[in-house]
């Protein structure tokens, strides 16, 4: 297409300039009849070698051209640069980035912000060291006085902050520092600037680097800090909502800096709180939730209580340009979340507007938190407030109403306590504000009556409250048939919270609510003729998803109750119909599929078979729905079909969620029908182990947890053939347990009682590496509450100490505390496993003592006069935690024929000299309660 040469050297031909420039302009064009055709020729250009330097030229310096051509060859530059520049010769790299420098200072502020993105990108795909130009350049470009220079340049820095922050914090190759070193002090300064696009650009480059802490913006910390109080009062809203953000991310995750200014901050807060720019108080409104949630001290904020509670409750009112009442006007539909899977991504474009972040929603976000923190104490304050707005008549006063409202289900948590007493009446008031004749205050009813579906429910038991609770329950179904489309969703959500707190509850009423949903199934589903049939159909697919979503979370309320025929004749013909209705490649399928997951469990239906990822986890899910209700009667099905090759395929999907639902399936199966897992037994347990210990097990940690189960229901099912993995999986298990940190309770539970599977069914191979996690195990386990899964973990325990006693002496008081979790061992088996366990350890009392006294590294020789000297007695609550341990270890077991008085004494030895090493001396009173408590369980 052009002359070759070195990079400097090479120029266009001019006949292809014209081409490609003509083909940008015919892109743009608002008349153009055919631009998949112009595209088309793009594309095919873009199989050229230098076809992006032409788009760098045009972009750059291509005379006579309109800067929305040259824009746009900028941007789609931008976009091939994704995927062609690692393959790209370095020549053409070269020019491309001598084109693109000079264009950071341009006099078009759209060129010199297209630049940026381009070198953003550029940073992105190959970091900074191919580039040394760059940050030189953007360095002398923020030294200059050229006002567009300095924008140009702090448009590339934002972007590459934003992109990619972790680029310039760290160590490039011939330079002497890191490049934020060099930036950081620059855009400090840059906060005085006269120019108010500069201010914004370092103030939010700068608020990226807050949750990284380089050392350089550590040590210039107290500039900062000047710095934002500097332009606090800024005359740029946009300026001071990025203020907010700076003192947000400081209170999150660096709330030490800002204690000797908290006083002055809070205040600040107090005041663009009520900024005339909503998005400034949105920002600032985000203040009181970080607080809140990083546990500071509530003294600090509980003197400016009753100036916030106010301001809070102003702005939970809507406004009245506020979109939500327009769309609750003209029914426009709104996003309900799936329960499973969340649906973020299938979503259309409006979803953002109905469900944009606001300050009415963040204000009562605010006052839960609040709320919760400060309970019953924020009521003499508040209540006064909300009991004015309730009082508060005329068609003009409705959204003070229902802010009153609102604010109701936001404390309905936190201040429960306060307003039990009164909760009767509360939700006397409530129910009839489900038929105000204004939508809003019958959609927030709905929503703040849920908030209390716990304590309706407690109140059944007694006959006004089964009334009441009647009331709510034939409330939100009327609302399920309102004609707006904001009341039908928020009485779906409502009824669904309902319906998992009442459960057997609705048993008797199931008929009734079964009518109603279909009738709302059938209802939802009614087209309107043009030219509202655009926006109906919007409203019925999103409003069909709420109705499955209630649906779904009835049959796991009521279980097998929903099994009969006169139910299942009222339910299932309308949800066939409408999957018969429904093609493979309809995202409508997908919450209906999630819909039959549940019902599954009561009364099996066989679903479709769709491709996308969606509706893979969907199948998925579905599949061990019905795994789980048919238990071994799955096995028929799975025999005849190509399940097992489809599964681990799905186990090594690159998409989390696909791989997340895999791995239950997988468990699933392993429990009813091992013997079809078997032929690929090895490449499953593979995949599983390797989901342990990903780079990121905290952004996968779903996934990690359903291997790990899996691995664990695979173990007691083929035993011995999971040695080729046993050291893998273990390594990776100890890994998570000694380092828990962000990981959650569900993880480190499941982490346990794997590695007791594990041990169980192959001791010899687990045992001589025990002593290296007893102790992190042994606290897991303690944790867990008493079931099956636990049994097998101890089973592993007693298996893993009968192999290697010495393993465990080190952890002896660890393995006690874990053994004493328990409330109950119903297994007679493994009782009996842990009896010998405790009973070879009293046989060995000496070695036990010996290796005790061991634990502390001068110990040996001690009397119990040296030890008391040695510790003193000022540990004594820990010396009696340890002997409430034994105690309860002991009479755990008192059901143990040898348990005589001779065999108690040693163990009540063992573990006073265990509580001096760990640094406390039992009071003579404590002795004599295990002494005390030995004779009784001996006799």
């Amino acid at each position: 297409m052009a002359s070759g040469g070195e990079a400097a050297a090479w120029v266009p031909q001019k006949e292809g300039l014209r081409e490609i420039c003509g083909l940008l302009q015919q892109q743009m064009a608002p008349t153009a009849d055919d631009k998949s055709a112009v595209w088309q020729k793009l594309e095919h250009y873009s199989q050229f070698p230098d076809f992006n330097n032409y788009l760098a030229f045009i972009f750059a310096r291509a005379e006579g051209i309109s800067v929305e051509v040259r824009q746009a060859a900028g941007l789609l530059l931008k976009n091939n640069l994704r995927s062609a520049l690692k393959t790209m010769p370095p020549t053409n790299q070269q020019y491309i980035k001598l084109e693109l420098l000079p264009c950071v200072g341009a006099a078009d502020k759209q060129i010199r912000s297209t630049a940026g993105t381009i070198i953003s990108t550029f940073v992105q795909i190959g970091g900074v060291a191919e580039w040394p130009e760059l940050l030189h350049a953007l360095v002398k470009c923020l030294d200059s006085n050229d006002v567009n220079h300095m924008e140009g340049a702090m448009d590339a820095l934002s972007k590459i902050c934003e992109d990619v922050p972790q680029v310039l914090d760290s160590d490039i190759s011939g330079l002497s520092e890191r490049p934020i070193n060099a930036f950081v002090p620059r855009f400090l300064q840059l906060f005085q600037s006269p120019h108010a696009t500069l201010r914004k650009l370092a103030l939010g480059s700068v608020n990226q680097y807050v949750m990284l802490m380089p050392t350089v913006l550590s040590v210039s910390m107290d500039k900062y800090l000047q710095g934002l109080f500097l332009l606090a009062n800024d005359p740029t809203p946009e300026v001071r909502k990025l203020v907010c953000a700076a003192f947000v991310q400081l209170i999150e995750v660096r709330s030490s800096v800002l204690e000797p200014h908290l006083r002055n901050v809070i205040e600040y807060m107090l005041v663009v709180n009520k900024d005339q720019d909503d998005e400034v108080a949105l920002e600032a409104c985000e203040f009181w939730s970080a607080y809140c949630e990083a546990e500071l001290p509530p003294e600090n904020l509980r003197e400016f209580l009753p100036r916030l509670l106010p301001i809070l409750l102003s702005n939970m009112a809507y406004s009245d340009d506020d979109e939500s009442i327009v769309e609750a006007e003209d029914l426009k539909p709104r996003f309900h979340a799936s329960r499973f899977h969340g649906s973020e991504d299938v979503e259309d474009e409006d979803d953002d507007i109905v469900n944009v972040w606001n300050l009415r929603k963040c204000s009562a976000a605010a006052l839960d938190f609040i709320s919760n923190v400060f309970g019953d104490e924020i009521l003499p304050t508040l209540m006064p407030i909300v009991q004015a707005k309730l009082s508060a008549t005329g068609d003009e006063a409705w959204k003070d109403r229902e802010a009153a409202v609102l604010a109701f289900g936001a404390i309905g948590e936190g201040c429960i306590n306060g307003l039990y007493p009164h909760l009767s009446e509360i939700i006397a008031f409530l129910v009839p504000l489900l038929d105000d004749k204004y939508p809003l205050i019958r959609s927030i009813s709905c929503w703040t009556l849920s908030r209390f579906s716990k304590y309706i429910v407690q109140g059944t038991a007694h006959r006004e409250g089964h009334d009441q609770f009647d009331k709510v329950l034939t409330g939100f179904l009327r609302r399920l048939l309102d004609d707006n489309k904001r009341v039908q969703e928020a009485a779906c959500s409502a009824f669904a919270t309902l319906e998992e707190e009442a459960a057997e509850e609705l048993v008797p009423r199931l008929d009734v609510i079964l009518q109603h949903l279909m009738c709302a199934f059938g209802k939802y589903q009614v087209h309107c003729a043009p030219p509202l049939n655009v926006l109906y159909s919007s409203y019925v697919r999103r409003n069909l998803r709420i109705v499955y979503d209630a649906i779904g979370t009835l049959a796991d309320a009521v279980g097998g109750e929903l099994n009969q025929p006169k139910y299942l004749e009222i339910l299932m013909p309308p949800l066939i119909t409408k999957w018969q209705q429904l093609s493979n490649s309809d995202k409508d399928l997908f919450p209906l599929l999630e819909c039959f997951t549940s019902i599954a469990q009561a009364d099996p239906i066989s679903a479709g078979s769709p491709y996308d990822k969606e509706f893979i986890v969907c199948c998925l899910d579905l599949l061990s729905g019905l795994t789980e209700g048919l238990g071994p009667g799955i096995e028929s099905l799975v025999s005849q079909s190509n399940l097992r090759d489809l599964l681990l395929q799905c186990c090594m999907d690159d998409a989390y969620d696909v791989r997340q639902s895999a791995f239950a399936l997988l468990g699933d199966l392993a429990r009813v029908c091992p013997v079809h897992l078997h032929p690929r037994l090895a490449e499953f347990l593979d995949v599983s182990a390797k989901q342990l210990n990903p780079p990121k097990l905290k952004e996968t940690v779903s996934v990690a947890n359903n291997a790990c189960w899996a691995i664990g229901e695979l173990a007691i099912k083929v035993r011995k053939e999971m040695s080729p993995v046993v050291l893998t999986v273990v390594s990776a298990l100890v890994l998570i347990l000694q380092h828990p940190e962000g990981l959650n309770k569900s993880l480190i539970e499941n982490t346990a009682i794997t590695l007791g599977r594990l041990a169980w069914v192959c001791p010899e191979l687990v045992s001589p590496h025990m002593e290296h996690f007893m102790q992190s195990w042994c606290i897991a386990l303690s944790m867990i509450r008493d079931d099956i899964e636990k049994e097998d973990a101890f089973r592993g325990l007693c298996a893993m100490v009968r192999a290697n006693p010495s393993g465990a002496l080190n952890s002896l008081v660890f393995m006690c505390k874990a053994i004493a979790s328990w409330h109950e061992i119903r297994s007679e088996d493994l009782h009996n496993e842990v009896c010998q366990v405790l009973h070879g350890y009293k046989q060995n009392e000496l070695m036990t003592t010996h290796c005790l006294l061991e634990m502390l590294p001068d110990a040996q020789g001690w009397s119990m006069g040296t030890m008391h000297v040695r510790f003193g007695a000022t540990c004594e609550g820990q010396a009696t935690e340890v002997s409430t341990t034994m105690i309860l270890v002991l009479e755990n077991f008192h059901c143990m024929p040898s348990c005589k008085i001779h065999t108690v004494i040693p163990v009540i030895w063992s573990c006073c000299l265990l509580a001096l090493i760990i640094g406390g001396i039992f009071s003579w009173g404590c002795i004599w309660a295990m002494i005390s408590s030995s004779f009784l369980i001996g006799s």
